[in-house]
């Protein structure tokens, strides 16, 4: 078993890190509110530390799931120096891959190990420890690292170098953002038609139409019901991201601008926390 270190015990940190103890290893907590790792301590059984620096000082793998790239880069600033040589950063971010590349720079300068490791899945996936980890970094620490995201992963890939993850996860946002649209256009349109939602959803879903979004949402979306799981205001953060990143490489993304804009406009009608699938409440309200 590995000596543990989880900084951030957001929604999905903290059942990440509880998996980690369930798993048997040895955790050490770190999040800004202490309350938040108090409460977490007390449910596993692990310990919380006073400062990032404490935290890490002893892990021979150090996991992050934090906000932005400056929430990042302020705790990175004060791990990466702590930490033993040969131990192995793993950042679960959704960040830029230009912050991932840095940050691999300064832990090969420290003689430890980088991950940039982003996730799918949602608060369900992390609760349920069936998260997709998409990571960037070398064969060897990837090697090093996945037995040990086991504990919350349902699949880990290697996609490349550093910043690698975090460019397959902008292409997993760029896809569910299409997808997400796609389906509410089709249910807002079998309402407005008069079908009955449960018949169209029962015929097309065993066909090309069939997605994730739909076997999962289609009910919640007809029942404008929007709490499950990823915030529109972290979607448009990925968003926003992804589209700074197409703009350094030439990609063209016209339908991932285009509903990064209608997220903006669900943003206006109250729904900043409501979760990605509100995109119907926009054309449903708009009548």
């Amino acid at each position: 078993m590995a000596r543990c270190t989880f900084l951030g015990l957001g929604v999905m940190g903290y059942p990440m890190a509880g998996h980690l103890a369930g798993a048997g290893h040895d955790v050490v907590v770190w999040n800004r509110t202490a309350a938040k790792m108090e409460q977490w301590a007390a449910e596993h059984g692990g310990v919380s530390a006073p400062s990032v620096e404490a935290a890490v000082a002893d892990a021979d793998f150090v996991f992050a799931c934090l906000g932005d790239d400056p929430d990042v880069r302020s705790v990175a600033e004060k791990a990466i120096p702590a930490m033993k040589p040969g131990a192995v950063l793993v950042d679960h971010t959704t960040a830029s891959a230009e912050l991932a590349r840095e940050l691999d720079q300064a832990a090969r300068d420290a003689g430890i190990g980088f991950l940039d490791a982003p996730v799918s899945g949602g608060q369900a996936g992390a609760e349920n420890g069936q998260l997709t980890i998409m990571c960037g970094g070398e064969a060897d620490t990837f090697a090093r690292a996945e037995p040990v995201m086991d504990a919350y992963a349902k699949a880990s890939s290697l996609i490349g170098p550093a910043g690698a993850g975090q460019l397959c996860k902008m292409v997993n946002q760029i896809c569910i953002a299409g997808i997400v649209q796609g389906l509410s256009e089709g249910l807002h349109f079998a309402k407005r038609s008069g079908l009955d939602p449960a018949l169209v959803i029962g015929a097309i879903s065993k066909g090309a139409a069939q997605s994730w979004q739909m076997e999962n949402r289609w009910q919640t979306m007809v029942k404008d019901e929007f709490d499950f799981g990823f915030a529109i205001d972290w979607m448009r953060k990925d968003l926003r991201i992804t589209l700074e990143e197409a703009r350094r490489n030439g990609a063209r993304l016209p339908v991932a601008a285009l509903v990064d804009q209608f997220y903006a406009d669900v943003q206006a009608m109250g729904g900043n926390r409501w979760d990605t699938s509100s995109l119907i409440a926009r054309l449903e309200r708009d009548l």
